[in-house]
């Protein structure tokens, strides 16, 4: 007999609609920008989306990093089985992100900012890199009080699996506290990604203060190195990194697993209640068919918390995540 996993999957992150295009290095050198990165917009960045607009071939894709993985999980599992919150304004990039969601199957719980534009964010690809500029708006106004609303928390109530973004400790903490606790003391699941390399020196605390209670944590090898920095673990060996953060304190019985990519290399998966660090090969996609690398690090968690929450194991989830991942 079938689980029911009606609700089972609920993540956090910001919404964001993406204003996608291939630029050359010089766009990035007069913004300051690097080719494979992620940062919140400065004001010195705000002309950069108009200039994508009026001067490239932009194209406009529904996006946000938890958004995505959140869609692409719920490709991949029955119907109505993820829910996605996050901050929306009142206007057409909302219906446009809505609309998408609805394509994908993905119900969702937005708070509606209607004095804010919703959220965009530049994505400026050269060859195989992505450099991406978040220019949250109304999605940096989620309110704690969303969360806490009767049919917010029923949402939470119901779910077996929690997925939240890193660049959500930008807009609430309180929120990420509350779901972690929540899961902890109800023995459900608690994933997060660092997803992006600013996130554990800017908000190293909060994430000091969150790690004790995150079951399954996701980053790639930039991301790795950051959190490896900022917490002094004295290593720059990927597989030592992902096995020092499994073993840092934790709450509750369940052993923690560190899962970091490394794009077209290998992907280590690190167990506190393992000694071994384990490494799976990635078939390379050929170069001529890769367009960018945005979206394969969100595809990869959709596909792997797909598998997991249908209790396949840790192989079968990499693999999966490795397979969508290079489908992007």
């Amino acid at each position: 007999m079938s689980q029911d996993l009606r609700g089972a999957l609920v993540g956090f992150c910001n919404p964001l609609l993406d204003i996608s295009a291939v630029v050359d290095d010089d766009l990035l050198k007069q913004y300051s920008l690097k080719a494979n990165d992620a940062i919140l917009a400065s004001p010195e960045h705000v002309p950069l989306f108009q200039t994508l607009i009026d001067s490239y071939d932009a194209k406009f894709l529904p996006g946000g990093a938890g958004q995505n993985t959140l869609r692409g999980a719920q490709l991949l599992l029955p119907a109505d089985s993820a829910v996605f919150m996050g901050a929306v304004g009142n206007d057409e990039n909302a219906k446009r992100l809505q609309g998408a969601a609805e394509k994908a199957g993905l119900r969702t719980n937005y708070m509606v900012n209607s004095e804010k534009p919703t959220g965009t964010c530049a994505l400026l690809i050269t060859g195989p890199n992505r450099s991406m500029v978040a220019n949250l708006s109304a999605a940096e106004t989620y309110k704690f009080e969303h969360t806490k609303k009767p049919e917010s928390w029923e949402i939470i109530e119901k779910a077996k699996i929690y997925y939240i973004t890193g660049f959500f400790f930008t807009v609430s903490p309180e929120t990420i506290e509350a779901v972690a606790k929540h899961s902890l003391e109800n023995n459900k699941t608690f994933t997060m990604n660092i997803s992006a390399p600013f996130v554990p020196p800017v908000y190293k605390e909060l994430v000091q203060k969150t790690l004790p209670y995150i079951d399954i944590l996701f980053g790639n090898e930039t991301e790795a190195a950051s959190l490896a920095e900022a917490f002094g673990l004295g290593t720059t060996d990927i597989k030592a990194i992902a096995k020092k953060v499994a073993d840092l304190p934790k709450e509750g019985s369940k052993p923690r697993m560190v899962v970091f990519t490394q794009g077209d290399k290998h992907t280590v998966v690190a167990t506190s209640d393992s000694d071994s660090v384990r490494v799976y090969g990635v078939v390379p996609v050929p170069k001529e068919e890769i367009g960018d690398t945005n979206g394969a690090g969100d595809a990869f968690v959709a596909a792997f918390l797909a598998q997991h929450i249908q209790g396949k194991d840790v192989d079968s989830c990499v693999e999966a995540g490795h397979w969508l991942g290079g489908q992007v």
